[in-house]
C-alpha cells in the first residue's frame, strides 16, 4: 500500500473491512468509508475515487459485479479486494475475477479466531493436482494451526480428507466470552483451540475447504446434505441472481431441502429447471423438494451475509427443535 491509495470501506469496520483501516492509516492513505451498501453508488465511487483496496463479503461481490454499469467504468486503480465472511461459489469467484480483474484475495478466519488462511489471485484460480483452490479458503498462515474435529468429540482430530469442525489455534484467537465459562467451554477445547462451528475438511496439501455452518446442516433420509453444495450448483444458471438452501420439514425424510432463488423480472428458470441441475450434479437424493423464486433480495445480516434462519423460521414454527427425524 503506497501513500495517497484509498481503502473504500463498504462494510462496518467493526467486521472484516476494519482489518484495512489501520494499515491504510499507517501508510498515508485514505480510509473512505460509506454508511451504506447500495452496488450502483459503490461501482461509482470506486471508479471516480480511484480505490485501490477494500474488503466486501461474497453476496456484496456478487452485487457488484452483475451490476451493468460494472462493464462501463475505469477499475485500474484497484489492487485488491478481500473477500471473507462467508462462503463464496465459484460462479462469485469468476465473475469477480472477469469483471475486476486479478485483485481478489480471499481470506478465513472469524472474530473469534483469526487470522487463519489467506490467498491472493494467483493461488485462488491456479491448478494444483490433488487440490481444488477455486473451491477453498486457502491455506493456514504461518503460526496459524487448522485440525478438523470430530463433531461429537472435539477431542478427537480427524484425519486428512474427512468432514468435521473446523478447530483454530492462532495468535489472534479469544481468551473466551466474557463472564460466560459455559459459551467458553463450549467453544474452547482444553488444550486452547478454537471450535469454529464451521464445517469443512483439509485436503493432502493443506486447502481448507468450508462446507457450512455446523447448525445449517441438513440431514434428509439419513444423508447429511450441506446447503453451499447446492448454492453452488443453482448459481451456475444464468437467470439465478442469488440463493439461499435452508432445511424444511419433509414427512418421509424427515427434512428437505428448499431453494430460494432471486431472479430477474423476465426470467424463465423453473421449479424442474434447478432441481434437475442439482440432481445431475449431487444426485437425485440431494436436490432440493421446494424451489421458490422472488425478485426481492435475500435477508442479510449488518455485515451482509445472507440470513437463512429467517427464511428457516417459518416452516419449524410449533416444533420444539429446527432438526426433524424420519
Amino acid at each position: 500500500m503506497d501513500a495517497g491509495e484509498v481503502c473504500l470501506h463498504v462494510g462496518p469496520i467493526s467486521h472484516g473491512s476494519g482489518y484495512l483501516y489501520t494499515p491504510t492509516w499507517l501508510s498515508g492513505g485514505t480510509n473512505l468509508l460509506l454508511d451504506h451498501f447500495d452496488a450502483s453508488e459503490t461501482l461509482e465511487i470506486m471508479a471516480s475515487k480511484k480505490v485501490s483496496f477494500m474488503f466486501m463479503v461474497p453476496a456484496m461481490l456478487n452485487a457488484v459485479a452483475r451490476h451493468p454499469k460494472a462493464q462501463g467504468l475505469d477499475f485500474s486503480a484497484l489492487k485488491v479486494i478481500q473477500i471473507g465472511g462467508a462462503p463464496i461459489t465459484d460462479e462469485t469467484a469468476l465473475l469477480g475475477r472477469e469483471v475486476f480483474g486479478e485483485v481478489l484475495y480471499q481470506g478465513y478466519g472469524q472474530t473469534e479466531a483469526l487470522p487463519v488462511c489467506m490467498m491472493g489471485p494467483k493461488e485462488w484460480f491456479s491448478t494444483v493436482e490433488g487440490s481444488s483452490p477455486l473451491r477453498s479458503a486457502g491455506r493456514a498462515l504461518p503460526f496459524a494451526y487448522l485440525e478438523i474435529r470430530d463433531p461429537e468429540d472435539s477431542s478427537k482430530v480427524l484425519p486428512i480428507g474427512e468432514e468435521g469442525e473446523i478447530s483454530i489455534h492462532c495468535d489472534g484467537q479469544m481468551l473466551g466470552f466474557w463472564e460466560n465459562p459455559e459459551a467458553t467451554a463450549e467453544r474452547m477445547t482444553p488444550d486452547g483451540f478454537v471450535l469454529t462451528g464451521d464445517i469443512g475438511k483439509l485436503d493432502s496439501n493443506g486447502y481448507l475447504y468450508v462446507l457450512d455452518r455446523k447448525d445449517d446442516m441438513i440431514i434428509s433420509g439419513g444423508f447429511n446434505i450441506w446447503p453451499a453444495e447446492l448454492e453452488n450448483v443453482i448459481m451456475g444458471h444464468p437467470d439465478v441472481i442469488e440463493v439461499a438452501v435452508f432445511s424444511i420439514p419433509h414427512e418421509k425424510w424427515g427434512e428437505s431441502p428448499a431453494a430460494c432463488c432471486v431472479v430477474g423480472e423476465n426470467a424463465a428458470v423453473t421449479a424442474d429447471d434447478i432441481r434437475e441441475m442439482c440432481a445431475s450434479a449431487l444426485g437425485s437424493y440431494k436436490k432440493p423438494a421446494e424451489v421458490f423464486f422472488q425478485t426481492d433480495p435475500l435477508p442479510k445480516s449488518p455485515v451482509g451475509k445472507v440470513q437463512r434462519k429467517v427464511l428457516r423460521e417459518p416452516y419449524w414454527v410449533g416444533m420444539d427443535r429446527r432438526v426433524a427425524g424420519n
